[in-house]
């Protein structure tokens, strides 16, 4: 993972200098910037390995920041992890539904946050599956051209909901997805199911699927992933 360069968007700048220096012992090439359209300007002339973002910025604010990355053809495939500070639950659904893909709340460990961009890093290095192709993940075997899904060998009956969620899970372990996010990509745009929807179905979903069950996360507030 050393020589990855890393933008790092924050105005405070004790905390960038303390996010350089750590991210500078670990090996990472770091960019500092503190406004929004400086990070905007550096994204697209150095197309960085993976922007850190922090929401609140004077100007431009994090959220437009992810919103243009993720719309421009330059910018689009780099990895944003947003930091936030603790309880903007809203802010960090509508960052992950603008294609962020990941967070960390203030105050954080600098360990913790140096985990969570390798393993954004690490995730975006990884080919992700075709929607053909097979997967196998936590002895479940899910085959989306047959329609089966095995657990440890195993024939489990799903529904056609079911099976299009758990796909949509495991074609990005480890990743967040938000309830809305869920709902689009299992029944497409302005289909009508509520939160409380989504929630009744992934319960449906572990029952079935038996003690791989546990590998379907909830994330506190937000909406629930894969175990990786």
């Amino acid at each position: 993972m050393a020589n990855e360069h890393i933008l790092v968007v924050e105005d405070e700048e004790d905390i960038l200098e303390l996010l350089r220096y750590n991210l500078s012992k670990e090996g990472f090439r770091v960019t500092g910037v503190t406004s929004g359209e400086e990070a905007l300007r550096s994204a697209k002339a150095l197309l960085p390995d993976l922007v850190l973002l922090d929401l609140m910025l004077p100007g431009l604010d994090g959220l437009e920041i992810c919103r243009r990355l993720k719309q421009d053809s330059r910018t689009h495939h780099i990895p944003v992890v947003m930091v936030t500070a603790k309880g903007e639950e809203a802010d960090i659904v509508a960052g992950l539904e603008l294609g962020a893909d990941d967070y960390v709340t203030k105050p954080f460990s600098p360990r913790v946050l140096l985990a969570r961009l390798r393993s954004v890093l690490r995730r975006r290095a990884r080919t992700v599956p075709g929607d053909e192709e097979p997967i196998s993940i936590h002895g479940i075997r899910l085959h989306p051209g047959r329609h089966e899904v095995t657990v440890n060998g195993k024939a489990t009956d799903l529904t056609a909901s079911e099976f299009r969620l758990l796909h949509l899970l495991a074609r990005r372990p480890g990743w967040v997805f938000t309830r809305s996010q869920i709902v689009e990509g299992v029944h497409g745009n302005d289909y009508p199911v509520s939160d409380r929807s989504v929630d009744v179905q992934v319960v449906g979903l572990r029952k079935k699927l038996g003690p791989a069950g546990q590998f379907v996360e909830t994330v506190r507030g937000v909406g629930y992933r894969l175990k990786e």
